[in-house]
This record gives C-alpha cells, sequence and structure tokens, in this order.
C-alpha cells in the first residue's frame, strides 16, 4: 500500500466525519452464544485457527542482534525464534532431538550455541547440531538429520510470524494479502522494544471483539478515554485483516492543515489487527517533558487459554528512539495506564459477559450494521474452520 492509499483512507474519514455518516454493514448479524463457550468448537478454533494460521511471536526489535533469541510456549508448543549469522530471522520447535527437552529456557539473550540442559547436546543459531556428548559411547549421529525442527517463518514490516505446523504449505506472505506493505508505514523495523505484560483475559474471541469495537468506548472507557470519545468507525479489509479508524479522531489530528502537511499520526491512527490475534494500537507520547515527544504503538498478542473461558495477552510496548530518562518514565506510566484500561475494563467486563452468556437462554449476540469489523472476524473464523488443510491457499491472497 503506497503512502497516496493512505493519504485516500484519510480523505475518506474527513469526509465521513463531515457528513456524519460512515460505511455500514448491509444488516445487522448474529453469532451464536455457543461459539463463546462450546468446548469442542473452542478445540477446533486451538487446532484449525491458532496452530495453523501464522502468527505474530515477536517484533524486529526484541532481536535486533545477531545471535539475539527469544523463547517462549505458544499453545503448549515450546519455540525458539533467532537472528542467524546471516541476520535472518528463523524459528524452532524448542525441542532437543535427543530426548525431546526444552534446549532453551524461556525468556530473551543473545547466544551462538544453545546447550540443552538435560544431556548437553547443543546446536547453533541456524538449528544445526553441532555437538553430542560422549559420541564415541552414544553412538554415531546424523548430524543433518538431527538438527533442531525448523518452524515457518517470516520477518516483515517489523514484526516476525511464525506457523506452529512446521509441515504447512501455507505461505506467510500469501496469507498476508499485502496487508505488510500498509504497515511497512509504521517502520517498526526500526523502533525500541520498551516493555511487555501478560494479562489474563476472557474466551479469545471476547477479547477480539474489543479490538474491532470503537462502540463501547465513550461508555465503558468514559472514565479513561472520556465520554465524548466518538463510537463511530471506518473499516478497511486485506482479508481476514482490518484496520479500524475514527473520521472524527482522524479529522481531529489534521485541522486545518493543507494535505501536504497531513502528520503521519493521521495516516496511522486507529488500531490495526492482524487476524487471528493482534492489534496494534499507535499513541503520542504521554506527559511529553521535550519538545520532541516519542511515538509509541502497543503490540497487543492475544491467545487462547487453557479452557473455553480463558485467554491471554502479551502486551508489547515499543517506542520510535531511545528515551531520555523522563521519557522512560513518562513512557512507564503511559504503558501502565493501558494495561490498567485494559484489564479493569475491558477484560474485566468480558469475563463478566462470558458468565452471562454461558447460563443465558438467548441464541445469539448481535453485530450491528455499524459493527462490520466484528461481522467480518466472526465469518472469517467460521471459513477457516470449515477449510481443510489444501483449501487454506483459496482463501487468502492479493487484494
Amino acid at each position: 500500500m503506497s503512502k497516496e492509499q493512505l493519504v485516500e483512507i484519510v480523505r475518506e474519514n474527513i469526509e465521513s466525519a463531515q457528513e456524519g455518516t460512515t460505511r455500514q454493514a448491509a444488516e445487522i448479524g448474529r453469532v451464536p452464544v455457543t461459539h463463546y463457550f462450546d468446548a469442542q468448537r473452542w478445540r477446533r478454533e486451538c487446532d484449525r485457527v491458532f496452530l495453523r494460521m501464522p502468527l505474530v511471536l515477536a517484533t524486529s526489535s526484541e532481536l535486533q542482534t545477531i545471535g539475539d533469541y527469544k523463547a517462549l510456549s505458544v499453545m503448549d508448543k515450546p519455540v525458539l525464534i533467532c537472528r542467524t549469522a546471516d541476520g535472518q530471522i528463523k524459528a524452532f520447535e524448542n525441542s532437543c532431538a535427543h530426548r525431546g527437552a526444552q534446549v532453551v529456557a524461556t525468556g530473551r539473550g543473545n547466544a551462538k550455541r544453545f546447550f540443552c540442559p538435560y544431556h548437553a547436546w547443543s546446536y547453533d543459531n541456524q538449528g544445526a547440531l553441532k555437538h553430542v556428548l560422549c559420541e564415541n559411547d552414544f553412538g554415531a549421529v546424523d548430524r543433518d538429520g538431527n538438527g533442531l525442527v525448523e518452524l515457518p517463518c517470516l520477518e516483515r514490516a517489523g514484526l516476525i510470524w511464525v506457523t506452529l505446523d512446521s509441515g504447512s504449505k501455507l505461505s506467510i506472505d500469501h496469507f498476508l494479502c499485502n496487508y505488510d506493505e500498509a504497515l511497512s508505514h509504521f517502520d517498526l523495523g526500526g523502533w525500541h522494544f520498551f516493555d511487555d505484560r501478560v494479562l489474563r483475559g476472557p474466551n479469545w474471541k471476547i477479547a477480539y471483539d474489543g479490538y474491532l469495537d470503537f462502540y463501547h468506548i465513550p461508555v465503558l472507557h468514559r472514565n479513561t478515554f472520556g465520554a465524548d470519545t466518538p463510537p463511530q468507525a471506518m473499516y478497511y479489509q486485506w482479508g481476514p485483516h482490518q484496520r479500524v479508524s475514527s473520521p472524527q479522531t482522524i479529522a481531529a489530528i489534521v485541522g486545518d492543515r493543507n494535505e501536504n502537511d497531513w502528520p503521519m499520526e493521521a495516516l496511522l491512527a486507529g488500531v490495526w489487527t492482524i487476524f487471528p490475534h493482534v492489534s496494534i494500537a499507535c499513541f503520542a507520547g504521554l506527559d511529553a517533558v521535550e519538545e520532541d515527544s516519542y511515538q509509541a504503538v502497543m503490540v497487543s498478542q492475544l491467545f487462547p487459554g487453557k479452557e473455553p473461558g480463558e485467554s491471554y495477552t502479551v502486551q508489547n510496548f515499543l517506542v520510535d528512539r531511545e528515551l531520555t530518562p523522563e521519557q522512560a518514565k513518562a513512557a512507564t506510566r503511559q504503558f501502565e495506564f493501558l494495561e490498567g484500561v485494559v484489564r479493569d475494563e475491558d477484560y474485566a467486563t468480558g469475563l463478566k459477559q462470558q458468565d452471562a452468556l454461558r447460563t443465558s437462554s438467548r441464541e445469539f449476540v448481535q453485530f450491528g450494521r455499524n459493527e462490520e469489523g466484528g461481522q467480518l472476524f466472526h465469518a472469517w473464523v467460521e471459513k477457516i474452520l470449515q477449510a481443510e488443510d489444501g483449501e487454506l491457499h483459496d482463501l487468502f491472497g492479493d487484494t
């Protein structure tokens, strides 16, 4: 997506704000309430959505230097992501070829070699088996066939996608539907990782519904973002991925400036969601103590928990520069504020919502014509649940 296309979206939002109208879905959508708590369906979502779709598991800012790595567990699968000697990103199953022990403890670091803590078999950051303890006693080991199992991986637009199925034939590039071209305008590859937090939340779809919903902001967030926050939204799709923008907010950012002077803040405003589990939201530096204030984004990674009524979200806070000590204090306050909004307002409400749904006699929940994003999200979940592995490629592509 060119900058001119982003400018066109701003034009459309300004026109919408001036006219007091937004695009709307053809009709009100309905989703069965059981989709939020049925255990069989939830297990199918875990298996057919999260284990088959590429997931954003890291940002480039977390692995900037050769040898940097990140080890994490996703859907109970230990994963290791590395910046290799040639500067490329690779991802592996974090499991030794000997007895399957996790080779690297969860966390971030920098290493040329990884040593299994069980029997000291070692691997380089390209996944190759380099050493077998007492190999003469153990027996000859085929080094080429006993490296770490590689997972499909792609670094693009400052984000790192990994597919948990090592045998997946779905191209990550194809899955992105050119959305990465739009995301590249954030230039996240040059940003700095500031901090992260983990929040426990409700069913993953209840949480994701909130990513796509501006309708609730002046109500649920009246004491944090303000009761006068506009509830209208415009939705833009790249396959299953969506950008949500507020016409009134964009118009306010632009003001009476000439189009040539529109800031990137206006071009990137809103929430950018990456199916099936990520949202990216932009923020100006809070309590700026210098004229040249920093910019920040919060990249939220949402994952199902251990049962249908649980999820967890990793909130990653990135900033566009090295911060001064005073700016770092301000960034910490801002991050804590945003964490509190999600934990105490969004997720606290979502947990009560799912209790009500589980015991309700209602058959459906509703998504209004003004909630097109939610309608499209649930349609995509259903589409992927129905698709066999060989059919996935045809669901995605250029948009």
